[in-house]
């Protein structure tokens, strides 16, 4: 996969991540000469109509957000039978490898990172969007120490007709909330 150049513009450089639906890549965007992140779904859910309308809904609700805590997705697209997701690449780590690299967090950081991920959480608010799985592997840090929400995957359109998941069960467990778990209105 290293050295594919999708839709003749993101060139493949180096694997950077792999999630549940997709594996994440630093590419060059030889259009506009820069870095960025691509996520391709997995070989093993692309012919999967449900999976792939979880991955499109996850490109689009995240690109209906501009906000400096929240990952910007600027592009999207299909080549061949990959689809594709062309985000900002966030140099650093998650805040997972934060806390497992330093430990237990100094007070300050703590309230800095919630402070970021509230701020970014209220914008998605705003636009009716629920991210329905914030967890340290899906908030982003910055160089400067500041944190980017990433990963969009199971985040839904909030609106009048779709209040419930329809009795399935989306998410990661250790960090579902109440409601979530229990089928409800989230």
């Amino acid at each position: 996969m290293l050295g594919r150049v999708l839709c003749e513009r993101y060139e493949l450089e180096e694997k950077i991540g792999s999630g549940g639906m997709a594996e994440v890549y630093r590419a060059h965007d030889k259009l506009l000469d820069r870095s960025v992140a691509v996520k391709i779904l997995h070989e093993a859910y692309r012919s999967d109509a449900e999976f792939v309308e979880k991955f499109q809904r996850e490109a689009q609700a995240a690109a209906r957000l501009s906000h400096p805590n929240i990952v910007n997705v600027y592009d999207v697209g299909i080549d061949g039978i990959d689809h594709f997701m062309v985000m900002e690449l966030i140099p650093g780590s998650s805040l997972k490898d934060k806390i497992r690299e330093e430990g237990p967090l100094e007070i300050f950081t703590a309230v800095k990172i919630a402070r970021d991920i509230a701020c970014g959480l209220a914008h998605a608010h705003a636009n009716n969007l629920v991210h329905c799985d914030i967890k340290p592997h899906n908030i982003l840090m910055t160089p400067d120490g500041h944190a980017k929400i990433a990963d969009f995957g199971i985040a839904r359109a909030i609106t009048e007709s779709t209040m419930t998941y329809d009795g399935n069960v989306i998410g990661s467990v250790h960090y579902f909330s109440p409601e979530q778990a229990q089928g409800g209105t989230i």
